[in-house]
């Protein structure tokens, strides 16, 4: 019980201090939320248990569904043909580097799927700091909504893979994620039909003025609705979280505060909670390991160096500095990451030293790929008033 409460306060101070420990040492929030989890882990002030790992994964998940409601299908279907044979090249090109990598420096097989992931969880927190008129911010978005589909994808796949093995389990959960995948898309379609013949029908479950706050019972609901489903359909769930948001924000733009009241809540509270949680999970004695560490900084050094060079060749029209920057963006796949290294470490795919070095490679990707950001941000800020 005593434990208990020592683990509530200490996250519950964490939550408290980040702000202004961040602003304190000049670092975005989430590498703060991890080093100060981790440091907390350490010393012994937050220990693990069933509930907290529990509220840190619906935590992730809530961070997926904040990535999905940053997507409009609508806008997707308008989206530039160029912009969209772009984006696939890039994400080949990242596939290509990470098996070239692979292959030539003889690591590990995991490594070709978990190096390209892209995830857009992190790319929110960047919209949320630095807005959204910054050309290569939306870009990246943009191409970031596509690679993560074909992130989790690969992630269902390859979790299926290491669970099952190639056998007849595994090409059931494949057809399941096809089937499912056709399924979601036969219902977006009705449900447009449906809205377009009766709009009404949407302010009538969201209506502008609403002292009850349906617009957020009806999103966390459906929140935990497409949980359940691909939890029961053995799928990753995170795709199910990620699909949620894609429904709030394609069905019901009319209500334009839901997002803003949906991502103060995750980011002031649900959120933390998960990076509090992966920074629990990193022991800090790991660092005294030199060859740990040189792993780590490889893996870091070519994740962020492929998603720059595959920038750099792709994405012409940016300039060099907006190349880098989406680069920098992509380079912070820590969610994707850590869940395929844990799939892996608990199958006895991966020994211990190779997990671990995924998990801090995560973690610098984020730091490295945030603080370089910020300091680049806050150039052309003062360049501009100047």
């Amino acid at each position: 019980m005593n434990e208990n409460i020592s683990t509530i306060i200490t996250i519950s101070v964490i939550i408290i201090a980040t702000p202004y420990f961040s602003k304190l040492i000049r670092l975005p929030l989430t590498p703060v939320e991890i080093i100060l989890g981790s440091v907390a882990g350490y010393f012994g002030f937050i220990k693990h248990n069933e509930i907290f790992t529990l509220i840190a994964e619906v935590g992730f998940l809530y961070l997926m569904f904040l990535a999905g409601s940053e997507v409009d299908l609508r806008f997707l279907k308008k989206l530039d043909i160029k912009i969209l044979k772009n984006g696939i090249i890039y994400i080949i090109l990242l596939y290509l580097f990470s098996f070239l990598s692979s292959y030539y420096l003889k690591l590990d097989n995991i490594f070709i799927i978990t190096m390209p992931l892209i995830s857009v969880g992190l790319i929110i927190a960047l919209f949320k700091e630095y807005g959204k008129n910054e050309k290569w911010l939306e870009l990246s978005m943009t191409v970031g909504i596509l690679g993560e589909v074909i992130s989790i994808t690969l992630v269902t796949f390859s979790s299926a893979a290491i669970e099952f093995g190639i056998g007849k389990e595994f090409y059931e959960t494949i057809a399941i994620l096809f089937l499912f995948l056709f399924a979601i898309a036969v219902i977006f379609r009705l449900l447009e039909i449906l809205f377009w013949w009766y709009p009404g029908i949407k302010t009538f479950l969201m209506p502008h003025f609403d002292n009850d706050e349906k617009d957020i019972r009806i999103s966390i609901s459906i929140f935990f609705i497409l949980i359940a489903i691909t939890l029961y359909l053995h799928l990753e769930i995170a795709f199910g979280a990620f699909i949620a948001g894609i429904f709030i924000s394609t069905f019901f733009r009319h209500k334009e505060e839901l997002t803003h009241k949906l991502s103060s809540f995750g980011f002031g509270f649900m959120v933390p909670l998960f990076f509090i949680y992966i920074g629990t999970t990193l022991k800090l004695n790991i660092l005294a390991d030199s060859k740990l560490l040189y792993n780590s900084l490889l893996i870091t050094a070519l994740m962020i160096g492929m998603r720059v060079l595959g920038a750099m060749i792709v994405f012409l029209r940016l300039s060099i500095k907006q190349r880098v920057l989406f680069g920098l963006s992509h380079s912070m796949p820590l969610t994707l990451l850590i869940a395929v290294a844990a799939i892996a470490y608990n199958s006895k795919t991966i020994n211990e030293a190779t997990y671990y070095s995924l998990v801090l490679a995560s973690i610098f990707e984020v730091i490295f790929a945030m603080v370089f950001i910020k300091i680049a941000m806050s150039k052309s800020q003062k360049s501009s008033t100047k």
